[in-house]
């Protein structure tokens, strides 16, 4: 892809040559500092080869925690460290409301959706899904009695391999889908379920290309490069297809529909387009159901997956943390019953090492871009209405001032000196303000309840020694996602 980035350059080379002859760059006092942009180019030059979280951090460094990054010929307003993300996402939450671009997901999404839109639309969609998502479990004893049902499910297939070696991908994929599943589409899936097990594939593809090199180019010139083959294209087109699914899920909920027993997500919602339907401006039309079921399934599934994908990777890695928790979950809850949400406070240990996993893999490092709503006056800059912002939580996850040795894993991070958990104002993993991850109850959960079950029922062996397990990211990009590893779940 690098190749043909840099032949995509070569064919523009004709007019960039006019443009850089025409024009000057322009300066936008208003604007935080940053690196001096090109024309066209913006600061490419500056660049980090190795992606663009990287390249923030290095500009951090130079220009502060608020500067100007030109991502192509757009300037973007860069937010780093705990204290600014905070000032700017809950101090300032209105302002700074808006959502920005993601430009590989923008041809399908085109600011639809709960997690894409943005002013009324979003608050609108917002306001629903959060009251409709409550209604079907979120919130109540039912989703957690999905999330122990779907654990056991994953157990007994796990001893179906009496310790044989495997990839975990599928089977955490599997059992957060299943979820979020439940409460949008009304269904849990079998694992062997072919079409269940291709729009898993489609899924994980999807977001290991979010976070590819590529996507990150793209990001920099979409203007020019949606016209050229590439990685965004092949992204839309897996998005179509998981769209494709859910617009028939969607025909066969309104064919079944039933106005007095809504059975999920999707029901509800067909309920309040008929309701609706003489507003010729409501937000509740088909456009907003399928881009919003999209971002719930695609969310839903591939972030927790990613999560306990990672976490026992880590486990393998550091086996004297994972007998440590095992030690708590034999002491608090024993083997003969299922753990329980109310088990986690008595589980300060385990606690603090799910928020150390979810801190340390720090799956979306750059965070979704925001867009200022109005023109705002932050530490002494004045952001016009529309400026693109993009808060980036790795830094706050990675931040020093919160974290003792922040690029190191140590749940020690978040216990206190009576060993109780410790919260910290750094811990952003779902965002913060108001455009924080609407589901992040349920993430936090499934986190907790798959977690516990899965180590109360096995212990975990490698194929690899523990020091030679590399825990380094396979992107750097919008999506962190672990290298691929298989494991031994062996019976207790």
């Amino acid at each position: 892809m690098e190749l043909s980035v840099l032949l995509l350059l070569a064919l523009t080379a004709g007019f960039l040559f006019f443009l850089v002859s025409q024009s000057q760059p322009k300066t936008h006092s208003h604007f935080p500092p940053g690196p001096r942009p090109l024309p066209f180019l913006g600061n490419l030059l500056q660049m980090d080869r190795r992606g663009l979280l990287n390249s923030f951090m290095q500009l951090r460094d130079k220009h502060g925690d608020v500067f100007t990054v030109h991502l192509g010929p757009r300037p973007v307003v860069m937010l780093c460290g705990t204290d600014t993300i905070r000032e700017a996402l809950v101090d300032h939450a209105e302002a700074f409301s808006g959502r920005g671009t993601v430009a590989v997901l923008d041809p399908i999404v085109q600011g639809y959706g709960v997690i894409f839109a943005s002013g009324e639309r979003w608050k609108t969609l917002r306001r629903f899904s959060l009251a409709t998502m409550k209604d079907f479990g979120m919130g109540k004893r039912s989703v957690e009695e999905w999330i122990q049902e779907e654990a056991q499910c994953l157990v007994e297939e796990l001893k179906k391999y009496e310790g044989a070696p495997l990839n975990p991908t599928f089977f955490f994929q599997s059992v957060a889908a299943n979820i979020i599943c439940s409460i949008v589409f009304g269904e849990r899936f079998d694992y062997k379920d072919h079409q269940f097990l291709h729009l898993l594939e489609l899924i994980y593809k999807t977001f290991s290309l979010m976070g590819s090199f590529s996507s990150q180019v793209f990001e920099l010139f979409s203007a020019v490069l949606k016209y050229f083959p590439g990685t965004h294209r092949q992204i839309s087109k897996n998005l179509q297809e998981i769209l494709d699914y859910i617009g028939h899920s969607v025909e066969k909920h309104r064919a079944t529909l039933n106005p007095s027993a809504p059975r999920d997500f999707i029901d509800t919602y067909l309920l309040r387009m008929e309701k609706e339907k003489a507003n010729h401006h409501t937000e509740f039309h088909h456009q907003n159901l399928m881009i919003s079921v999209l971002s719930l399934f695609f969310a839903g599934t591939e972030t927790t997956s990613t999560t306990l994908r990672y976490s026992f990777l880590i486990m393998l890695k550091y086996p004297h943390v994972a007998e440590k928790v095992q030690e708590e979950i034999d002491q608090v809850i024993g083997s003969h019953r299922l753990p329980t949400l109310d088990d986690r406070t008595k589980m300060p240990y385990t606690d603090a090492v799910i928020h150390e996993i979810q801190r340390f893999t720090d799956l979306a490092p750059i965070g979704l871009p925001h867009r200022v709503t109005k023109d705002t006056l932050f530490r002494g800059y004045l952001l016009p209405k529309n400026t693109e912002v993009y808060p980036i939580l790795s830094s706050a996850l990675h931040d020093p001032r919160y974290f003792e040795q922040p690029d190191t894993f140590n749940p020690e991070h978040f216990l206190d000196a009576n060993g109780a958990l410790k919260k910290s104002e750094a811990f952003l993993p779902f965002s913060t303000g108001k455009r924080m991850c609407l589901g992040e109850g349920i993430a936090r959960n499934e986190l907790f309840l798959f977690f516990t079950t899965i180590l109360q029922n096995f212990s975990l062996a490698s194929p690899v020694a523990p020091e030679n397990i590399d825990l380094t990211s396979n992107n750097s990009g919008a999506a962190k996602t672990p290298p691929p590893y298989q494991i031994h779940f062996l019976s207790r």
